[in-house]
């Protein structure tokens, strides 16, 4: 079963919500950072980067840069910024984009469920940075970027979602990217039941984003002195697997292992029939065809047979096909994780951002790649198997601070 339980949430005001929430802290460029700490008194990164008008600086990841966050916290609190939901309430999120409608529920996740594998992961966390957050989440005490957690589509919940979005929103803003963000705060008791009852009948969930936050927060869990009810759970977004948005995740690669264009393609002939592509911005041909750009050309590279292991669910993936049968023998990445010569795009810029990037010299050849499917990455989680590094750009990107979980009840 799933669990997800009501909670007390801290929010900005509805007048300043807008304001307030952010990207996540690690999406903005430091000339972006730069503007919105200047031009912006009520944002959520005041909170995150406290010492952006001091000359008293600590050092990142200490106890003494994680106090001066809490007391950036405290003191939106104390200005008002921030208000503490009277009862223990659910939240519908629900964010629109051009292409999109994504709509879900902002609650507690239960860490028995991660730790028993009901809620199941299909990217391998780094223990350094499990534990780092952790120890940010003791002295902060407050989580306000949710896991999103996706599952099978239940009807009858996606019906009483959608009647409960008929009354007017505590929130309704648009965002300078044109994306518009609305969010209900269900309370009443019923209600809260009938939500709870429909998650009941879900038997596994899957984290689509936010790995390093699910096992920090169990490392927190397992850590604490008081074991108390809000701490057994963390802050998660629960969304049908139909809703998600998952993009594909291209890699480029600087240099050719000093291969001539010629002996490239001879070498990855071996393994992949390959059709020159006359398209000026052409889309892959779906699963085990990948595009690749060099010296101002496109060629779909069709993997042959004899190198798909249809049976594994990671080894069948495009992404891994193209590290173990063309990266790794033929261009010498032999780590995408270190290998400083590997850059990654997600979809949104598509093949023509690829292209471009190439031919400014940035990199040598660019390969796109097909999405990964909501059940090719079930697929891998069922089978407790791991998938290749970035294999996946899963939206929606939920906005920071809209709801924050408190720890310290």
């Amino acid at each position: 079963m799933a669990k997800i339980i009501p909670f007390k949430a801290i929010r900005p005001t509805r007048d300043k919500a807008q304001l307030v929430t952010s990207r996540p802290y690690y999406a903005y460029t430091n000339l972006m950072l730069q503007a919105k700490l200047k031009g912006n008194p009520y944002s959520f990164i005041h909170i995150i980067n406290p010492e952006f008008s001091e000359d008293d600086k600590t050092e990142p990841n200490t106890p003494e840069r994680f106090q001066k966050v809490r007391n950036r916290f405290d003191d939106f609190f104390e200005e008002g910024i921030f208000i503490q939901e009277e009862k223990a309430s659910l939240y519908i999120y629900k964010k629109t984009t051009q292409q999109h409608t994504y709509i879900g529920v902002i609650g507690g996740a239960s860490i028995e469920e991660y730790n028993n594998g009901h809620i199941k992961k299909h990217e391998q966390t780094l223990t350094e940075r499990e534990t780092v957050f952790s120890n940010y989440l003791k002295v902060v005490e407050f989580n306000a970027e949710p896991v999103l957690l996706f599952h099978d589509n239940r009807e009858k919940l996606n019906q009483l979602l959608t009647k409960l979005t008929f009354e007017r929103p505590e929130y309704e803003f648009t965002t300078t990217d044109k994306a518009k963000h609305e969010l209900w705060v269900i309370s009443n008791e019923n209600i809260l039941k009938e939500i709870q009852e429909l998650y009941a009948d879900i038997e596994d969930v899957y984290i689509a984003d936010g790995h390093h936050r699910a096992a920090s927060s169990a490392l927190y869990y397992e850590q604490a002195d008081e074991k108390t009810e809000i701490k057994k759970h963390f802050l998660a977004y629960f969304i049908s697997s139909e809703k998600l948005n998952i993009l594909d995740y291209n890699r480029l690669i600087k240099g050719l292992n000093n291969l001539t264009i010629n002996e490239l393609l001879d070498k990855i002939s071996v393994n992949f029939i390959i059709t020159e592509v006359k398209e000026e911005n052409p889309k892959t041909r779906g699963q085990h065809n990948i595009l690749m750009y060099v010296d101002k050309k496109w060629y779909n590279l069709q993997a042959k047979e004899k190198i798909i292991n249809r049976n594994h669910p990671v080894e069948s993936l495009d992404t891994y096909i193209l590290s173990h049968f063309i990266l790794k023998p033929i261009l010498g990445v032999k780590s995408l994780k270190t290998d400083k010569r590997v850059g990654f795009v997600n979809g949104r810029k598509g093949m023509k951002g690829l292209k471009e990037i190439v031919n400014n010299q940035d990199y040598d050849v660019a390969f796109g790649l097909s999405h990964v499917t909501p059940k090719q990455l079930k697929d891998v989680a069922d089978a407790n198997l791991i998938m290749p590094p970035k294999s996946t750009w899963i939206e929606p990107k939920l906005r920071s601070a809209m709801v924050i979980y408190p720890l310290n009840d």
